[in-house]
């Protein structure tokens, strides 16, 4: 649930908390649902680590009226055809490939959003209620939920966005299969021997986030975007605390004529420790295009361009249609 959607955004480096006005919002930040004039679907996909991992999302998104929206969404991230040696050697010793069997891991996040315009001019919020769902093969798997709140303001053509993830802490519960894990058990003589913790927590973070969108000659127009990133405990981030971290993200999208996209964006920005005890700032730079035209945009995303961080780069391309295209 940390990874993001919409590769117009993954290019922008994630800053897309105050701008977000579309059916991605549920994810973003559920009060720009509010912004939102026709009802849409968005779909994206992207490959990890080699085409092992997969990481798909699909969105639709819609008004109630003229001050409320909703959006439903689901994301998946799996890896498949994982071989299950555990049975590999029979209770004689003997090897037998006809034993091994094939499983897939893969994680779940069914999100439901509600957003409202506020009568202070301006001013709209949103709350995400999310389930989780984490499947390992015949081994385990969980069920967990979770709640998002979404703020977003606007003055003078500036946008201001806040994001509260996990605001009652995400929990996930286990239901470990104790038949299978022997099994895992029995595989690795003296490893695995106990069962894993049944709990999961993931304590809330916070996102800020600035925009603005200049236009030039009618035709041209940037919108340049910023980010902070709080989670409310020690990490690796630039500017690190007992209290919180924060890390900063910028992104930039030039445009012609509602047409063609550039985008470019920095962010994930990390204090790693070296070799020699020295720290290195490392971060993640992103780039992308996009295309719209008649209701429909397809965008593609480079992230971490030139591998300036540890995070493995990835391509990454999604689908926004406008539904009402099919209606006319």
């Amino acid at each position: 649930m940390n990874i993001g959607v919409d590769a117009s955004a993954l290019a922008m480096a994630n800053t897309a908390v105050a701008s977000t006005a579309d059916v991605n919002s549920g994810y973003w930040n559920p009060a720009g649902l509010t912004r939102l004039e026709q009802e849409q679907v968005s779909l994206m996909h992207a490959s990890y680590f080699a085409n092992i991992a997969q990481y798909d999302y699909i969105a639709y998104a819609n008004t109630i009226d003229d001050r409320s929206a909703y959006g439903i969404s689901l994301i998946r991230f799996g890896v498949d055809d994982i071989l299950n040696t555990t049975e590999l050697i029979d209770s004689q010793g003997t090897i037998d490939y006809n034993r091994i069997s094939l499983f897939s891991t893969a994680d779940y996040g069914f999100t439901f959003s509600y957003a409202r315009q506020l009568p202070v001019a301006g001013f709209q919020y949103g709350v995400n209620a999310k389930i989780i769902r984490r499947i390992i093969g015949d081994f385990a798997d969980s069920w967990g939920f979770g709640f998002d709140v979404g703020l977003q303001f606007e003055k003078n053509q500036w946008q201001f966005g806040l994001m509260l993830r996990d605001i009652t802490t995400t929990y996930n519960v286990w239901n470990i299969n104790e038949k299978e894990y022997k099994k895992i058990a029995a595989a690795a003589p003296g490893k695995n021997q106990e069962l894993p913790e049944s709990t999961e927590i993931t304590i809330p973070k916070a996102q800020i986030g600035m925009s603005k969108k200049f236009i030039f000659h009618y035709d041209y127009s940037l919108l340049a975007a910023a980010n902070a990133n709080l989670r409310f405990t020690r990490t690796n981030d630039i500017v690190a605390t007992n209290a919180v971290s924060i890390d900063p993200a910028l992104g930039f999208e030039f445009g012609y004529i509602d047409l063609v996209f550039l985008r470019a964006g920095v962010g994930n920005f990390q204090n790693v420790l070296q070799l020699d005890r020295s720290e290195k700032i490392q971060f993640q730079p992103n780039i992308g295009l996009g295309f719209k035209y008649k209701g429909v945009q397809i965008d593609y995303a480079l992230t971490d361009l030139g591998n300036q961080s540890a995070a493995i780069y990835s391509n990454i391309f999604s689908l926004k249609v406008d539904l009402s295209l099919f209606k006319n």
